[in-house]
């Protein structure tokens, strides 16, 4: 044999090995649950959805409440809901949309989102009075949905219903809780029945709650957070509603922060919502009495309710000279400048406090803006869209590997 010969079988003999090898390594790979889990903890959502696909051993795999609650990747969030309308963080980055109608189920009036939860939906339809509406909680990355039953009492029940709440998380809410606030007649209580998705069944709570007005309460914040249900506040006296111990608790309003600005009682927050493990408040500071100079200060709850605290302060001059387009009018005020807060967003990790960022809807575009180097940069452009008393319906759309 010459030396050809020789050197193209040694390469023959080396492949075969290594095939021989990788072939043995995949096996091992696959017939280990643990390792195999520790490498697809790794991977990013779309490999992971992809390989459910590759046999009904991996789909149960992937599937299993064990490996959803420890994966991690499908923590980010990628952009947010305004209305139906899903508009990305980043816009040199885009991907496709996570959905691109609310089409999971066959609602004759449509379907439109109530309120986002750590990567679940709570939506309802879209049109209707309450008597014909139904409730669902849908997860966007897996596409997964369950329709919610009727709460207990029936019609009269259903039709009195005044808020839904959705209650998610990976760690202390593992089975989504969905709660009922209805308004209870003729004393005028909000009453409370909550339903879970491990027995899935409602449960009527021994709580209630009595406003001096519940319709000058406008609801259009519920957020879930420290194993508790919050409404944005709008007055005194402020509570919030304990999951796990079903009881009402009060919250504090926050401090004025400086002698020159004062918040009134019926103040309305620009934006009240959580971010990572930490509740925000976005409130205007009351510099004068126009709209010349615009800051806003965001306020961080502690994380045992008893107070808040100012965590960022954020001046809009730079973003208003930006895009000054469009300010609107107000007789009352003459430098009227039309905005809102649509998210604040923290950084992945508590280091890295230079992530964090807010987005900021002005007329016509949605800006991204940086919180520590106030830097800035348009997201979005061309949204002309309103929800009722003039607010958007925003909500933030999180990865989730959750099934129920």
């Amino acid at each position: 044999m010459n030396t050809i010969a020789k050197i193209k079988k040694t390469q023959n003999t080396i492949h075969a090995d290594s095939n021989h090898v990788s072939t043995e390594s995949a096996a091992l790979i696959g017939s280990n649950d643990d390792l195999l889990i520790e490498i697809l903890l790794r991977l990013p959502v779309t490999s992971v959805l992809r390989f459910k696909s590759v046999s009904k051993h991996w789909c149960s795999l992937l599937s299993h409440r064990h490996f959803t609650l420890l994966y991690k990747n499908a923590s980010s969030s990628p952009g947010l809901f305004a209305h139906n309308l899903y508009i990305p963080f980043d816009n040199e980055n885009k991907k496709i949309p996570p959905f691109r109608d609310l089409d999971f189920y066959p609602d004759p009036h449509g379907i439109q989102i109530v309120q986002s939860c750590n990567g679940l939906l709570l939506c309802c339809s879209n049109e209707g009075n309450e008597r014909v509406r139904k409730y669902y909680v849908f997860n966007p990355t897996t596409k997964q949905f369950a329709v919610i039953p009727t709460v207990l009492g029936g019609m009269a029940v259903h039709k009195a219903i005044f808020f839904m709440a959705l209650a998610f998380h990976q760690t202390d809410c593992v089975h989504y809780k969905v709660v009922c606030f209805y308004l209870s007649k003729p004393d005028d209580l909000l009453k409370i029945q909550i339903y879970s998705s491990d027995t899935r069944k409602w449960k009527i709570s021994d709580e209630s709650l009595c406003f001096p007005d519940p319709f000058l309460a406008a609801f259009h914040y519920i957020v879930y957070w420290n194993q508790a249900i919050h409404w944005a506040p709008y007055w005194e006296n402020q509570t919030y509603f304990k999951i796990d111990t079903e009881e009402l608790q009060s919250l504090p309003m926050p401090v004025v922060v400086a002698s020159s600005e004062s918040y009134e009682k019926w103040d309305v927050p620009l934006y009240f919502g959580e971010s990572r493990g930490h509740l925000h408040m976005v409130k205007k500071q009351r510099v004068d009495h126009g709209e010349s100079h615009i800051k806003l200060n965001v306020f961080e709850m502690l994380n045992d309710h008893s107070g808040w605290f100012l965590k960022y302060q954020v001046d809009l001059g730079e973003i208003r000279d930006a895009y000054p387009e469009r300010r609107g009018y107000c007789k009352w005020i003459p430098f009227y400048y039309d905005f809102e807060v649509f998210d604040v967003v923290r950084g992945e990790h508590e280091e890295e406090e230079e992530e964090t960022f807010m987005v900021i809807r002005v007329p016509g575009k949605v800006i991204r803006y940086n919180v520590v180097d106030k830097s800035f940069k348009q997201i979005y452009d061309q949204i002309y869209l309103y929800g009722r008393h003039g607010h958007m319906h925003v909500h933030r759309y999180i990865q989730s590997l959750v099934s129920f």
